[in-house]
């Protein structure tokens, strides 16, 4: 369901509101999205944002609870 996750300089600024940017599976929807989040990172999501690029690619933006951070999050992907 997710693709990969975006790291530019417009999204590194995100992560300092605890917003994950990633491209996702153009069938995804919000609570799948949601949900695959909790469970793969063991995080609580306080909300999900959709927008579709016009490459045709589906962006989720991904708002992480206060008490986790979603820099932590990319660096155990090791993003950063």
């Amino acid at each position: 369901m997710i693709k990969y996750f975006i790291v530019t300089e417009k999204t590194t600024a995100e992560l300092e509101k605890n917003i994950l940017t990633a491209v996702v599976d153009i069938r995804a929807k919000k609570p799948e999205i949601k949900r695959e989040i909790e469970r793969k990172f063991d995080v609580k999501v306080d909300k999900v944002n959709v927008s579709i690029t016009p490459r045709g690619e589906k962006k989720a933006y991904i708002k992480i609870d206060p008490e986790y951070s979603a820099e932590e999050i990319l660096a155990n992907l090791g993003v950063f």
